[in-house]
């Protein structure tokens, strides 16, 4: 037998020596996970005797729903969450999961009514933060800050520098058109902040990721994308969205990357973002199919949320 190496195995070995291993960095609006203790927000109807009934058990419960998603995405070294009451829920979700221990989190309280926040989990074992804070900002008529604030964090990865945003912009409450400016506000608070990135490296890797409360053809997001490369699209699942309203699927929930993450040596491919579609996210109704939510207006349906998670893939060359 020949002590040289056929050029098939040639092949292969150097195809194994270039593999190049992922990392993934997800998204997820978990809908709604207050803790069950009454705080100085509105959060009356998330207590055990509000009118949803919040008890432990259920409160548990969501906390598993949250670490099972996680666990099937591969435990991501960056998770986004957006409709979380306070750090100590994001907490709880590392406490309850063994694959979560070396991770640590990123959260400010925002001027929400509410107290719904943004926040991180990045794991220490592979993200150094290197600095981290938040935007916030005066709605259009109105004198003080009483939206979700947008989340930064600058994050190094294997010594190669980026920076991550996670934003919960304003509801469509009272119209989608009315509404409207509410967005543009904080699309364009964003956009200021990359802006001015940007100005002191034209190359720095920038990622956005939230639920922007709006499609990728409206005014807000169409902002964004003057200066980011959008991942979620239609075809980043077989739904062609991340929630469903009236029986029609679109994108709400969106990752959005720089042309930085092109120029180092960090890599992102914008066209292959996936929005996580498994059947146990997904139930009907009236009908339709549609994610697997916690509450059907005060009704307990014992779900996880009421849109779906996304996420990308980054490497290091």
């Amino acid at each position: 037998m020949s002590k040289l190496l056929s050029p098939f195995f040639i092949i292969l070995f150097i195809g194994i020596c270039n593999a190049q291993k992922t990392e993934r960095i997800a998204f997820y609006n978990v809908e709604n996970l207050f803790d069950t203790i009454d705080g100085p927000n509105n959060d009356e109807e998330f207590l055990p005797n509000g009118r949803k009934l919040w008890t432990s058990e259920r409160y548990k419960t969501k906390i598993n729903h949250i670490n099972k998603v996680i666990c099937a995405l591969k435990t991501p070294m960056l998770i986004g969450l957006c409709e979380i009451e306070n750090e100590d829920v994001i907490q709880d979700i590392i406490h309850n999961n063994k694959k979560l221990k070396n991770y640590k989190t990123i959260h400010f309280n925002s001027l929400d009514a509410r107290g719904i926040d943004v926040g991180m989990l990045y794991n220490t074992k592979k993200l150094t933060l290197l600095d981290k804070g938040f935007i916030r900002f005066n709605l259009p008529s109105q004198d003080k800050p009483t939206s979700r604030d947008i989340l930064w964090a600058k994050l190094s990865y294997k010594k190669e520098v980026f920076f991550a945003m996670v934003n919960h912009w304003p509801s469509r409450r009272g119209g989608t058109i009315a509404s409207a400016p509410k967005r543009i506000k904080a699309a364009t608070e964003a956009k200021l902040f990359i802006d001015s990135l940007l100005f002191d490296d034209p190359n720095t890797p920038i990622l956005l990721m939230g639920d922007l409360n709006d499609y990728p053809a409206n005014e807000s997001v169409q902002k964004l994308q003057e200066i980011l490369k959008p991942c979620i699209t239609k075809t980043s699942n077989s739904y062609g969205g991340t929630n469903s309203y009236k029986g029609k699927w679109n994108i709400l929930d969106h990752i959005l990357v720089s042309q930085g993450f092109q120029a180092s040596r960090l890599r992102i491919n914008p066209r292959a973002g996936v929005i996580y579609t498994p059947e146990y996210l997904i139930t009907e109704y009236k009908g339709n199919k549609v994610p697997f939510r916690t509450y059907g207006g005060s009704k307990y349906l014992d779900g996880y949320s009421d849109h779906l998670p996304v996420y990308i893939e980054l490497k290091r060359n």
